[in-house]
């Protein structure tokens, strides 16, 4: 079920990828295929911390509509980070 929260991550991503232009659109598709790899086997706390700044970076470069699609992205890892143990 966890895991369910990274592939909706993904789908978000992806949505706001084909949303963007430029460089932000291939940052963005290239972490929507990093989360749909992460919700297959999982991940913790230190590599989701690397793609939550990766996400901020891109959503301080882009438009309102890619923004909110960034921000469904970060509560679903939230979400995740959760039922994760530790930090």
């Amino acid at each position: 079920m966890a895991h369910e929260q990274l592939e909706r991550a993904s789908e978000e991503l992806e949505a706001a990828a084909e949303a963007a232009n430029g460089e932000e659109r291939e940052r963005l598709a290239d972490q929507a295929e990093a989360f749909a790899e992460l919700a297959e086997r999982g991940t913790d706390h230190g590599r989701l911390a690397r793609h939550e700044n990766t996400l901020r970076e891109v959503n301080a470069a882009t438009g309102e509509d890619v923004g909110a699609r960034i921000e469904a992205a970060m509560d679903a890892i939230t979400a995740y980070r959760e039922t994760l143990d530790g930090v």
